[in-house]
């Protein structure tokens, strides 16, 4: 009887790898959001300048308050407010604008910025045959409407107010009727206003327009100069408020253990004079507990 050999199935348990983890995900994670940014910067560098300014001004001001910044709309602007001490970055930012025109060097002897204390003073003035309006008129040129364009297009940019005067010289208006040089300055100044609110100024920008006639004279010497022929921008200051200093240590503790007299003793008062005097003292007893802090 032939032995048969036993048959031995070797069977071999592969028990299973460690867990591998979340590693690839935060790797993944990276990859991505780089790739998101990278978009986002392709996207912003073909994208409009307005486009650019409203996502960049969000960052700088998400509550976008800022003048036309973090959003396409106009805000408050408390943040840009000019004070007195940037006034002379206006003048040269300005000043750099009108030299761009294409009559510049026709025109530069006729403007004038000047830092006063009023804020920034702009002004327009005429020649003898008229520079920024017909003469005898109170109709502006196409130099007028592009100087007053290009001033709107920077001043518009600004949260401060604006005034804008107009004057005279001397020599009595040549017209017939009872207009005057009062009209024709308030007038010029009223065409002004009109350019530049159309322009980019604020409906809420401009607070006063103002006409002078031949009351303040450019030239005091030579009224009838038509330097004195003229239109004014003013660029008001505002001057920011700092907020009151927190009391100090030892001023809580004086304010705390001063006596403070009761000339009226609640058992001498009558019942309704009685409940004041009682919410006065609980009122006193909370203002005191808040300064002591």
């Amino acid at each position: 009887m032939d032995k048969t050999r036993p048959i031995i199935i070797l069977k071999k348990k592969r028990g299973h790898g460690g867990h591998h983890g979340g590693a690839w995900k935060v790797a993944y994670a990276d990859f991505v959001t780089a790739m998101m940014s990278l978009f986002i910067v392709l996207w912003l560098l073909s994208s409009s300048k307005p486009v650019q300014e409203a996502v960049g001004g969000y960052f700088r001001d998400p509550d976008g308050t800022a003048s036309k910044k973090g959003t396409l709309d106009a805000g408050a602007g408390e943040n840009f407010i000019l004070t007195k001490d940037d006034m002379p970055k206006l003048k040269d930012q300005l000043e750099q604008k009108i030299r761009e025109m294409k009559d510049f060097d026709r025109l530069k002897s006729h403007v004038e910025i000047t830092v006063t204390s009023e804020g920034l003073r702009i002004e327009l003035s005429e020649s003898a045959v008229g520079t920024f309006f017909d003469s005898g008129s109170s109709k502006l040129n196409a130099d007028g409407r592009d100087l007053l364009i290009t001033l709107a297009q920077e001043l518009g940019k600004l949260p401060n107010k604006l005034s804008i005067e107009g004057h005279t010289d001397s020599k009595p208006y040549a017209g017939t009727g009872t207009y005057s040089n009062w009209e024709l300055s308030t007038d010029r100044a009223n065409a002004a206003r009109r350019i530049v609110q159309a322009n980019g100024i604020g409906p809420q920008q401009i607070t006063q327009v103002r006409g002078f006639a031949d009351q303040r004279l450019r030239k005091m010497t030579d009224p009838l100069d038509p330097a004195n022929r003229r239109i004014s921008i003013i660029v008001g200051t505002k001057t920011k408020i700092s907020p009151p200093p927190e009391p100090t240590r030892a001023s809580r503790e004086r304010l705390q253990n001063k006596t403070i007299p009761n000339r009226n003793p609640i058992s001498q008062l009558q019942p309704h004079q009685q409940t004041n005097q009682a919410r006065r003292n609980r009122a006193l007893f909370f203002t005191l507990n808040k300064l002591d802090v």
